[in-house]
């Protein structure tokens, strides 16, 4: 956001909106600051030494590859972050993942960065590329490998190796995308070692380019195993693949032969059957996308209404909704983004004032909480959703479902079972965005990572935990305190003070964005105004898949 247009909202708008504004660009500014140094990679002469060996690096690969002028949309860009520091970080897990289009087709992109330890695969690394072959997988994404690694890191390697999220996963995904009909392409533009050598053999396309080695061992290895001397040219060069094993269907000069010759392939695939979700030609907002910033707020104690933040990302602004006058601490409707038809599960984060059945008496439901009746009518949108082919997109800003007795008495806990139910059986893609909080099981309920959402965002407001840091740190402090003075020991107010302090610096350090994004927990932290383009990056890769299931709920409780 420029200066001029920051200065233009904050003279037409509220103090509040402009304070706001001035915190989201301040955070976005932080965030923007640490995305370029992490685009860094391994730094200035690990760079150097790439270019030395005639290689472009992974990102000026990738900028070559994708259509000119167009956007690279990366995923997973904090993954590893402030993880590995004592073996000197790992920027991005060594590994750069993301959509792009190639001659005008949407493609998965995973690119070994060779800066960041040779391209080695760390413990994150391999969980990224898995993480990037999967939403291949749920969306049929043709997938384009830009391979240039030393194989595993050999300190971490147990932490590589055997799982089902670990190094070889890879290469049974690379099997299943096969068997699936998902495109899949390989350049080799590096070393492609040991276990690392399968990847690109399991594909539809190998290519290779001069002074790169493909083998299971490399020249080192083979004479400590079996007393066999030999350059890494004559043991898996290119030449030797293309004209005696036989294993490489490309041998390219260099890396722009081989991204051409990428292109050119890329061109001449087929077009597989289109999903069944409706599409329309798309309409821009009516109101700019910036204002989210001053609308937002990321204080918990702060109103402010959903729907504004809607009609900064939904086509014509135009949202129809569901139910609106009941349960309306979650807003249910539809709309359209980037012409796409979707259907919209958002929490309200503004108080309702409620008249209680039967009494007449005034209750208040307060935003940001999910009530039985939200809990009912959510449940009931995302049938309809399922019914009607619509794929749903979540907007959290969550506490949590509501507690106490006339929560309970209510049936809280039954309704809540029904909307978990209702997102756990979707078959329609889900997308989901954390705006704000996204705590306890209203996390659950609004499809976080573990319900298997097509993509997960969020922005740099958002918390993401059990419980808020507040909440966590009195109620660990209290247990800390009463195990104490089981042991005789009495704290005064002070030291209860510091160690307040201590346990809720560590707690919100752990609910930062940052944090869930090094895990992969969630796929990209992005600017709330682009928002919408980050939607419409999930909707079209989303599209590609033209196979839905049959929607079953199993038992409901009712």
């Amino acid at each position: 956001m420029s200066n001029s247009v920051l200065q233009t909202v904050i003279n037409h708008q509220s103090q509040d909106f402009a304070e706001s504004t001035r915190r989201m660009v301040d955070l976005l500014t932080e965030i923007k600051n640490e995305e370029e140094r992490i685009r860094q990679g391994g730094g200035a002469k690990a760079i150097e030494a790439q270019h030395q060996k005639g290689r472009l690096t992974a990102r000026e690969r990738i900028a070559r590859l994708i259509d000119p002028g167009s956007q690279f949309f990366e995923l997973g860009l904090y993954a590893g972050h402030e993880m590995y520091e004592e073996w000197g970080g790992a920027p991005a897990a060594g590994t750069i993942t993301g959509l792009g289009r190639v001659l005008g087709r949407l493609v998965m992109i995973i690119a070994n960065d060779a800066t960041v330890k040779a391209g080695a695969f760390f413990p994150m690394t391999a969980k990224k590329v898995i993480r990037a072959q999967n939403i291949s997988i749920d969306n049929r994404i043709p997938t384009i490998y830009l391979v240039d690694s030393a194989g595993v890191f050999l300190p971490l390697q147990e932490d590589v190796f055997p799982d089902t999220d670990d190094f070889g996963r890879v290469f049974r995904n690379n099997a299943v995308m096969s068997a699936m009909g998902i495109p899949q392409i390989t350049a080799i533009m590096g070393m492609c070692v040991a276990g690392g050598a399968y990847l690109p053999v399991m594909c539809d396309h190998v290519l290779m380019t001069e002074g790169s080695g493909l083998f299971l061992a490399g020249p080192a290895l083979v004479q400590a195993a079996i007393g066999q001397k030999t350059s890494a040219e004559d043991l898996g060069g290119a030449k030797v693949h293309a004209r005696v094993s036989g294993t490489v269907d490309f041998r390219e000069p260099d890396d722009d032969a081989c991204l051409a010759r990428i292109r050119a392939l890329a061109d001449k695939m087929g077009h597989r059957p289109a999903a069944p979700f409706d599409h329309k030609a798309a309409e821009p907002p009516a109101y700019p996308a910036e204002e989210i910033y001053g609308i937002f707020s990321g204080d918990p104690a702060r109103q402010y209404d959903m729907r504004e933040i809607i009609a900064r990302i939904v086509d014509a602004s135009a949202f129809e909704e569901y139910r609106a006058e009941y349960g309306q601490t979650v807003l249910c409707g539809y709309a359209r983004i980037g012409g796409w038809a979707v259907g919209i599960v958002a929490n309200q984060k503004k108080h309702v004032q409620i008249t209680a059945h039967g009494t007449g008496e005034k209750r208040i439901h307060f935003g940001g909480v999910i009530y039985t009746e939200s809990a009912e009518k959510a449940a009931r949108f995302i049938l309809d959703c399922n019914q009607h082919l619509v794929p749903l997109v979540f907007l959290h800003d969550v506490n949590g479902f509501m507690v106490g007795k006339e929560a309970e008495w209510s049936g809280i806990i039954r309704a809540g079972a029904k909307m978990v139910n209702a997102v756990s059986n979707s078959v329609v893609p889900k997308i989901t965005v954390i705006c704000g909080g996204s705590f306890g099981a209203g996390h659950y309920a609004m499809c976080g990572k573990a319900y298997d959402p097509r993509f997960i965002f969020a922005w740099p407001t958002a918390r993401y935990a059990v419980m808020s840091g507040d909440a966590a740190a009195e109620t660990l402090v209290e247990i800390k305190i009463k195990q104490l003075e089981r042991q005789g020991k009495k704290l005064s107010e002070e030291e209860k003070q510091k160690l307040y302090e201590s346990v809720r610096s560590t707690y919100e350090r752990q609910t930062d964005p940052r944090y869930a994004a090094a895990r992969l927990w969630v796929d990209a932290i992005i600017d709330p105004a682009q928002t919408r383009e980050a939607l419409v990056w999930a909707l079209e890769a989303a599209s590609l898949n033209p196979e839905v299931k049959e929607f079953k709920t199993g038992v409901l409780q009712t």
